[in-house]
């Protein structure tokens, strides 16, 4: 593959600490690299020396000649007196934009819905985003940078956009770089994930999930040093492996052996025991919609505008529940509705006796009345310790540990609520709602500024919880890491989803309204998947690969035992048993890269 940017040496640091320290990184051709890590440790900065949008403080970045190079930032820096179609577009001519393929996939997969003559200062957040990716991905780019591409984007715009990039970015076309928290889009992705970390940047192979298990294998061997941080990610694997479907295109024997790794990992949550919990502190009844319906004015005519239409359900003990939706589909009306700020128009709620509702939501406003309080103090104020887990299994912690668990230092317990960042007041204002001890909890888009360890340990704390608990999110990989079943609103009514967020994406599809994932696709068809005597011979042909992939395996896994018991002054041998590893590892090589190549085909 063709070189098209390198880094050399590359050093940063602020007044009162260094970011990175001789960090010497290369961008192939066809790299979809996603960059991982703690919120603070220079992720965006490391984009932002790549992308040339600032100066190291010693070392360079070099390009290859005549490489053109796109930026998203995470700031919003369009004209509010800018048009849609103006932003996207420019001033080329109609028939030119419209002629080009990639630029009508665009406009088609992110502003379809959008008035092209729409003033952007009367869009919305997510509007803008959108509009702003759409004029970034209609130019022709040989390297893409993202940072935080799916921040206020929906689960079908985020679907629509990993869609795209897997289709502009083929193994040998260009390369992309992408700073998110998004770990589904990073699997859907990436080939490659850096994690950035103590001043360094660590590669590794594929996309989140690969990058777990290589992370939990490099941890296994260094215990002593980050204990806790590996059984975090041991967790994150196990989920992986056993909850959602398989997220790495990887071959049987490779899943065999990530199974084996993580075969004295419990199962993440121990259903019985806290729905037994969350029985006993809710009793049976929690909270019911019947028949509930709720309709708001509409402006500029004399008919209200029904949100919900006639909803029916029963939220159970202990029930863990994702809400999906458009924006504007009616998410927050729901939950309005149990949490008891929203009043049925028609139809009634009822609510258990022992019921206590809290919610996270988007705004911080638990905290505007301590900001200029010490963490320390806010916390020791409401509770001196609190309770996580099940039976045997149940843990006392006093405030300071709980914040230790979420990723508070001891030094930060002294600062001032108003002086952390975004993510610190986050996780703050979940830990002062959960010291409130409600026995259910709704989490309105509880990712936001959170990286991606941080999102483990926030899953990690959830699983102990045994309350009823209800998110909406756009995060798919949270969504269906900590809830056990999805709804969705769809054209005001609540619907079950047996198959998750893919039958989300199906029944949007079915609509009459295409979501974008799907008008992507009538503007730019891919070839459907192999049928009939085709598709088998594929699938015998995949699966004598696995095969001979499980015994070149087995015999380099013997052939290292031998080489280690063999005589070391053997210098001879010892050359030509590695000529023998090396030989059996080209070969494992490009079997695997048939292998995946055949998966391609069967779609």
């Amino acid at each position: 593959m063709a070189h098209l940017l390198g880094a050399e040496a590359l050093h940063l640091e602020y007044p009162t600490r260094v970011v990175f320290d001789s960090v010497t990184l290369g961008v192939e051709e066809g790299d979809r690299i996603g960059i991982v890590g703690r919120n603070g440790d220079g992720k965006s900065s490391l984009l932002g020396m790549l992308a040339g949008l600032r100066s190291p403080d010693a070392g360079r970045v070099t390009m290859r000649g005549g490489v053109r190079i796109g930026v998203l930032d995470q700031a919003d820096t369009l004209d509010d007196d800018g048009t849609v179609g103006s932003t996207i577009v420019g001033d080329t001519p109609e028939h030119e934009w419209a002629g080009d393929a990639r630029v009508r996939d665009v406009i088609a997969g992110l502003v379809a819905d959008l008035d092209w003559e729409a003033r952007l200062g009367t869009l919305s957040g997510g509007q803008r985003r959108r509009v702003a990716l759409a004029r970034l991905l209609a130019g022709d780019w040989d390297i893409l940078f993202l940072d935080e591409p799916t921040n206020h984007l929906d689960v079908e715009a985020i679907a629509w956009l990993a869609d795209h990039v897997k289709r502009r970015w083929a193994p040998s076309a260009g390369a992309l770089l992408v700073v998110t928290h998004d770990r589904w889009f990073l699997d859907e992705v990436c080939n490659a994930t850096w994690e950035v970390h103590d001043r360094i940047v660590e590669p590794f192979e594929g996309g989140y999930a690969a990058y777990i298990l290589q992370r939990v294998e490099r941890d296994r061997q260094a215990a002593s040093i980050e204990a806790r941080r590996q059984n975090l990610a041991r967790k994150e694997l196990a989920w992986l492996r056993r909850g959602a479907p398989a997220r790495t295109s990887k071959p049987k024997f490779r899943i065999d052996a990530a199974n084996a790794l993580i075969a004295d990992v419990p199962e993440i949550r121990n259903k019985v025991a806290l729905q037994s919990l969350a029985v006993s502190r809710l009793g049976k009844d929690v909270v019911d919609l019947l028949d509930a319906s709720v309709s708001y004015p509409s402006t500029g005519s004399g008919t209200d505008r029904e949100v919900l239409h006639r909803v029916e359900w029963r939220i159970a003990p202990g029930e863990r529940t994702g809400i999906l939706g458009v924006n504007g589909a009616g998410k927050s009306t729901l939950l309005g509705l149990v949490d008891g700020t929203v009043t049925p128009t028609e139809g009634r709620v009822k609510r258990g006796k022992t019921v206590r509702v809290a919610a996270l939501s988007q705004r911080l406003a638990e905290l505007d009345e301590h900001m200029d309080d010490p963490v320390r103090i806010v916390i020791e104020r409401l509770r001196t310790s609190y309770t996580i887990g099940t039976g045997s299994k149940a843990q006392e912690l006093t405030p300071g540990q709980l914040l230790e668990r979420l990723g508070f230092s001891s030094a930060q317990l002294s600062t001032p609520v108003k002086d952390l960042s975004g993510g610190q007041q986050r996780r703050l204002q979940l830990l002062l709602i959960l010291f409130d001890q409600p026995n259910v909890l709704i989490l309105d888009e509880p990712t936001n500024d959170l990286d991606t360890d941080m999102l483990a340990a926030l899953e990690d704390l959830l699983d102990s919880w045994s309350g009823t608990l209800l998110v909406v999110s756009h995060d798919r990989y949270f969504i269906e890491r900590v809830t056990d079943q999805q709804y969705a609103i769809l054209e005001g009514r609540l619907r079950h989803l047996p198959g998750g967020i893919d039958e989300y994406l199906r029944l949007r599809a079915a609509q009459g309204r295409e979501p974008r994932s799907a008008a992507a696709a009538s503007a730019a068809p891919v070839p459907a998947g192999l049928q009939g005597a085709e598709r088998r011979a594929v699938e015998k042909e995949l699966a004598a690969l696995e095969r001979r992939m499980s015994k070149i395996q087995e015999q380099i896994d013997g052939d290292r035992t031998a080489l280690a018991e063999h005589d070391q002054s053997d210098y001879v041998g010892l050359g030509a048993k590695m000529s023998e590893i090396s030989a059996l590892e080209s070969e494992l090589e490009s079997l695997e890269e048939r292998w995946l190549e055949l998966g391609e085909q069967l779609g």
